[in-house]
C-alpha cells in the first residue's frame, strides 16, 4: 500500500492496455457464433435470433449489434453470412471493437460489417444499438464501470446489453471486493446481475451514474472464475 492506502503499482488504462495479460489475451479469439465454444452458449441465446426478431417487429427498418472486445470478430462475420443468406443483410449493421488487430478475414465482402481496432474505454459510436454484447471482455478492462455505463447510453430504446462481469474483480482501495453495495447500486441504475453466471444485463438506453471514482487497475490479480488471468479494477466510493 502507498501513503494513501492504495495498492502500489496500479496502472492507468493506457499502460494497462500494453500489459501482456490484456494485449495477448486469447479468451475470445476463436469463439464462434454457435456451437461448443460460442456466443450462443456463453450468452444463452443466438444474437442472430435477437436481430431477426427485432426486424420482424412492425415498423422496424434496420437493426444493429455492437460486440465489445470482439476478439477475431469471427462470430460477427458468421452472423453477417447467416443474415445475408436469410435476405436480411441489408437491414443489419454489425460492429465489433477490439484492442488487438487480429480479425479473421471474412469469406466474402460483407456490407454492414465493421471491425474496429481501438480501446473500448475511449471509443464512442455514432449510432444506437439493438444489441450490445461483451463476452468475457470486461475481465481485461481497467475502468469496467465506465464501459458499462457508457454502453448503456448507446442502447436503442428497447435495446439489450449483455456482458460477462466478475464483481470480485472490482475492488475498493483496501483491496476488498466492492460486493453487495455495488450490486445494489447497479440494480438502482437499471442493471440486473446474475451472480451464478457472472452476467450483467440492461434493457433500454440510459445515462447511468455510479458513485465510484476509478483509481487504476492491477494486472497481477491472477486467475478469476474463468481460470484465466484477469485484471482487478480499483475504485473509491463517492457516495
Amino acid at each position: 500500500m502507498d501513503d494513501q492506502g492504495l495498492p502500489v503499482g496500479l496502472l492507468d488504462d493506457v499502460t494497462l492496455e500494453r500489459s501482456a495479460v490484456v494485449a495477448n489475451c486469447a479468451m475470445n479469439r476463436e469463439r464462434q457464433l454457435a456451437g461448443v465454444n460460442s456466443y450462443t452458449r456463453e450468452l444463452g441465446f443466438n444474437p442472430v435470433d435477437v436481430l431477426a426478431a427485432r426486424l420482424a417487429e412492425a415498423g422496424v427498418q434496420g437493426v444493429a449489434w455492437l460486440d465489445l472486445c470482439c476478439g477475431s470478430g469471427r462470430a460477427l462475420t458468421q452472423a453477417a453470412g447467416q443474415l445475408r443468406d436469410a435476405g436480411l443483410g441489408g437491414q443489419v449493421t454489425l460492429v465489433g471493437v477490439d484492442l488487438v488487430d487480429a480479425f479473421a478475414a471474412a469469406p466474402q465482402p460483407t456490407a454492414g460489417l465493421s471491425l474496429i481496432c481501438t480501446s473500448i474505454t475511449t471509443w464512442t459510436p455514432n449510432r444506437a444499438f439493438d444489441l450490445i454484447t461483451c463476452v468475457h471482455g470486461l475481465h481485461y478492462v481497467g475502468d469496467k464501470l465506465a464501459v458499462l455505463t457508457r454502453a448503456a447510453g448507446w442502447l436503442a430504446d428497447t435495446g439489450q446489453l449483455v456482458a460477462d462481469l466478475d464483481l470480485a474483480g472490482i475492488r475498493l482501495p483496501d483491496g476488498r471486493p466492492a460486493g453487495r453495495r455495488l450490486s445494489t447500486r447497479l440494480r438502482a441504475a437499471g442493471f440486473t446481475y446474475d451472480p451464478r453466471r457472472h452476467r450483467i444485463n440492461r434493457t433500454g438506453t440510459c445515462h447511468a451514474r455510479l458513485p465510484y471514482t476509478y483509481l487504476g487497475a492491477d494486472d497481477r490479480a491472477g486467475a478469476n472464475y474463468t481460470g484465466q488471468p484477469a485484471v482487478h479494477s480499483y475504485y473509491a466510493e463517492t457516495g
